[in-house]
């Protein structure tokens, strides 16, 4: 049997970056915070990332794949036309919002900590999430024959992010269960 490779001194100060950011937030989350629970000194959290706004990188680029992984899964996993299986991704994330521990979107959440930092890298990063988001959700409804894919993407798009706000607002998960209908009443008009 083959063990599990143990996690870096840096994967494991991303992995406390992301417990805290997520969980707390990056402006209330010190660096010495993230070192603690890493188990590292703040110089060796500093030795692999120069400043917090680099963690803050690091962070939210280790959420990319796995999130867009995730929905894949979900959309692939469902069964039905391309309509119902994105549906069925509102409907899981519906599902993972009524879990004590979820906080929304962290790319987003992430975006509104540092609205006044347009430049931050923190910023281009899930900008560049989003936009895999959108050109994945294309590239399905390219192959479901869907009239016009990129715009039915970005509509899809526009409503996630909406009830990712929604539902951090309210606290409300029945807004992702009302936005599955939506999105099925989107690709149904613009189906084939």
């Amino acid at each position: 049997m083959l063990s599990q490779p143990l996690p870096t001194t840096r994967d494991r100060i991303i992995d406390a970056a992301n417990h805290l950011f997520y969980g707390v937030g990056i402006r209330a989350v010190s660096v010495d915070a993230v070192a603690e629970r890493a188990g590292v000194t703040k110089k060796t959290l500093y030795y692999h990332f120069k400043s917090k706004d680099d963690l803050i990188a690091a962070y939210l680029t280790s959420r990319d794949q796995p999130n867009l992984a995730l929905f894949a899964l979900w959309f692939e996993a469902a069964p039905g036309t391309v309509a119902d299986k994105t549906a069925a991704i509102f409907l899981r994330l519906a599902k993972n919002a009524r879990h004590p521990k979820w906080k929304g979107c962290g790319f987003l959440r992430t975006a509104a900590e540092l609205a006044n930092m347009p430049g931050h890298p923190a910023i281009a990063i899930g900008s560049e999430h989003k936009k895999k988001f959108e050109r994945w959700l294309a590239g399905e409804y390219a192959v479901a024959g869907i009239s016009n894919p990129g715009f039915a993407a970005r509509s899809i798009a526009l409503v996630m992010d909406g009830v990712f706000s929604t539902m951090l607002m309210h606290r409300d998960p029945t807004y992702a269960e009302a936005a599955a209908e939506t999105s099925r009443l989107i690709l149904t008009t613009m189906g084939r």
